[in-house]
Order: C-alpha cells, then sequence, then structure tokens
C-alpha cells in the first residue's frame, strides 16, 4: 500500500453507496492479497439525503457505520451541498447556515468513533496583486481560525496559495491556546482552586489542545514542561 493512499467517495446520497464501496475495497483486499481493512475512505458530504434521509433519520451517523470501520472522515464539500440547497453563489461558503448545520450533524454523527470531520473550501483565490492576496489571506484565516474554535481540526482548500493561511490560522489557534491550556491543566492535576473548576472531559481537551500544538509544530514540547508542568507522554494519558 502506498504512504498516505486516501480513497475519497464523493456525492454520497445513500448509506448503500457507502456499503458498496466497502464491499468494492473488501474484494480488492481479498484479490491482492492484502490486510483487512487496510484500505479506508473518506466520506464526502455534498448533498442534502447524506445529511437527512427521507425516513427523517440522520444518514451520516449511519454511513459511518455502514463502512465497517473503514471511514477515516466526514468531508464537507462546500459548493454542491450549497447548491443543492438553493443558495445563491455569492453566498455559498463553510460559515453559510446551512454549511454549519450540516457539520454540526457530521461532528455528532462522528463523534467518539475515531473518525474525523473536515471543514470544506472557500473558492476566493485571488492572488494577482498584494492587495488582493491581502485580502485572499484574511478571509480564508478567519475561516479556519472559525473552524478550529468549532473543533474541526481539518480542511481541504482549492488552491496552494491557502496553505499560507492555512498554517498561519493553525499556529495562531493553538499559540494562543498554549499559556491558558497549560495553565488550567498544571492546576487541574495539581488540584490546585482557581476560578474555573474543570471537569475529567475538559481536561482531556486541554490537553489534547496542547497535545495537537506540539504535533503540529506550532508548540514546543519544552513550552509545555515550563507552562504545565506535564511531557507529551503524560498528555496522551489524558487524553484517554
Amino acid at each position: 500500500m502506498p504512504d498516505g493512499l486516501t480513497l475519497t467517495l464523493p456525492k454520497v446520497t445513500s448509506v448503500d453507496q457507502v456499503r458498496a464501496m466497502a464491499l468494492a475495497l473488501e474484494r480488492i483486499e481479498v484479490t491482492l492479497g492484502l490486510p483487512a481493512r487496510s484500505i479506508g475512505f473518506e466520506i464526502q458530504i455534498e448533498t442534502a439525503q447524506a445529511i437527512l434521509a427521507a425516513d427523517g433519520t440522520a444518514a451520516v451517523a449511519t454511513m459511518v457505520h455502514a463502512s465497517g470501520r473503514r471511514a477515516t472522515s466526514l468531508v464537507y464539500g462546500t459548493f454542491d451541498y450549497s447548491a443543492g440547497l438553493g443558495v445563491a453563489a455569492p453566498y455559498q461558503a463553510p460559515d453559510h447556515p446551512v454549511a454549519d448545520h450540516a457539520k454540526a450533524v457530521m461532528q455528532v454523527a462522528a463523534a467518539q468513533t475515531g473518525v474525523t470531520v473536515s471543514d470544506g473550501a472557500t473558492n476566493v483565490v485571488d492572488f494577482t496583486s498584494a492587495e488582493a492576496a491581502g485580502a485572499t489571506w484574511a478571509l480564508h484565516t478567519a475561516l479556519v481560525l472559525r473552524s478550529l474554535r468549532w473543533g474541526i481540526y481539518q480542511g481541504w482548500d482549492m488552491c496552494p496559495g491557502h496553505l499560507v493561511s492555512r498554517y498561519v490560522a493553525t499556529y495562531l489557534f493553538f499559540r494562543e491556546a498554549l499559556r491558558p491550556a497549560a495553565a488550567r491543566l498544571a492546576a487541574y492535576v495539581g488540584r490546585v482552586e482557581g476560578g474555573v473548576m474543570d471537569e475529567p472531559a475538559t481536561a482531556r481537551m486541554l490537553a489534547s489542545a496542547l497535545l495537537r500544538g506540539v504535533r503540529c509544530g506550532a508548540v514546543d514540547e519544552d513550552e509545555v514542561r515550563q507552562l504545565a508542568g506535564l511531557s507529551v507522554e503524560q498528555l496522551v494519558d489524558l487524553t484517554r
């Protein structure tokens, strides 16, 4: 298997399509002599039917389990989904209310399953001048920061120029989270009373924020040790 191979099942409109994908991959594995479930795939959520089935159930939640533990991520498709709901072209964006609803349902469907959620893209890619590039980066930075604050830590982009603003937003988010998260986590571990009473679930997310910051390169391990008094290994233990 090639390292980093990722397959995407696009424009899904029914749970049966996910089952068919899982069956096809199973047969490929058997034919090629690959280990069982060695090929996973992303489910791209680009249709209203993927969020709400005709019987009123949240189809995307069923899709996660119908994949036979092969689903790795639920990916929001900004433009097909928005168009399908009648949103006019100038307003098709990751921060439109219809996008927020879809991603909220996706988050609930994926919660505690090991499946991640990926935000959609913006189609604003104007780099024709310094002023235009600045506006494009400012817009994209704001969208990525918004997604991170929602608890969505992945996203996909349509243009290599967006890598600049994605790195800026991601590093900014975890740099801003470093000191308050470290202080609260140190108080929690040390059982020190303060202005915020954190529960175990919150402590897990504080540790997760620091751990994500280290893993993406925005935060140094030594900073975490100095500010929280914890090693990366201890952070991992706290997230379990």
